[in-house]
């Protein structure tokens, strides 16, 4: 079998078919799988939530309950943007980015989005206006919603260890700064992106919370951290069907969506002299 100039290989078209209709075979099962996963998720046990949590919204102040805005269903992303922070998280941002189109149609099948950040209410609206944004978003700031559904960590737990995230405890991480946090590390990159040092931005972290209101009681059913958000990451869904994948062997490469400057308006250029020769 022939390869290209990258080394990989050529085939004929019946070649590929066979391999394709192969890969077939291994979507399908693992559409199949999901499908099981996603009823698991479902049939999970749900927990009665009675602490009164408080929010700053576009509308002024609201309870937990307030978020559903009618509706029985209320999914979270915990958008990492700290107190600190003078922008929002770049890998939240992208993620983000698809909240507009999706919101509407949830909110249309008794599903609220919201996304819930530490940062005060003015500084989020500031950030949303920015990144042209228009679902809703809300500011945990001085409350403990963060902490408990364990998107935050303190300076305490950060020097002694004991942070619960991912479903595991962690360790203090002073042993591991300075190669996973140190000058030169894609989080030290992202935390100089947020306008914060490294210890600040890690404070903060991603994830996804469900509930339910039933009956004028909130339950939480769901959450999921850290590699379990990747589905909801609308850019790598289309990555993992590109040719080359992520292709992220040169570490952290996206920014966002107003940052990417020239690149952008050379994309522009392209598929406006796409149009004129149509």
């Amino acid at each position: 079998m022939k390869t290209s100039g990258t080394g990989h290989k050529i085939a004929s078209r019946q070649e590929w078919l066979a391999a394709r209709m192969e890969l077939l075979e291994a979507e399908k099962a693992l559409t199949r799988r999901s499908d099981e996963v996603a009823k698991q998720r479902q049939e999970l046990p749900w927990v009665r939530i009675d602490k009164e949590y408080r929010f700053e919204t576009d509308e002024g102040k609201g309870s937990l309950a307030g978020l559903f805005k009618g509706r029985s269903q209320l999914l979270v992303y915990h958008f990492m943007f700290g107190p600190d922070y003078e922008a929002g998280c770049p890998s939240c941002s992208s993620i983000a980015d698809g909240f507009n189109g999706l919101a509407i149609h949830l909110a249309h099948h008794d599903v609220m989005l919201w996304a819930v950040s530490r940062a005060p209410i003015a500084k989020l609206q500031a950030y949303k206006r920015r990144m042209g944004w228009s679902f809703p978003w809300a500011s945990s700031f001085e409350s403990d919603f963060n902490c408990d559904f364990n998107v935050q960590v303190t300076e305490k737990e950060q020097r002694e260890g004991g942070a619960e995230y991912n479903y595991r405890r962690e360790a203090a991480s002073s042993a591991t700064w300075s190669s996973k946090y140190g000058d030169g590390s894609p989080l030290a990159e992202f935390a100089a992106m947020c306008g914060t040092d490294a210890a600040c931005y890690i404070r903060e972290r991603p994830g996804m919370s469900a509930f339910a209101l039933d009956d004028g009681v909130v339950y939480h059913t769901y959450s999921t951290y850290a590699r379990g958000l990747d589905g909801l990451w609308g850019m790598y869904q289309w990555l993992d069907r590109a040719p080359k994948g992520r292709n992220e062997d040169t570490g952290i490469w996206w920014r966002r969506h107003d940052e990417y400057g020239s690149l952008v308006q050379k994309a522009g250029s392209c598929c406006d002299a796409g149009k004129a020769h149509a």
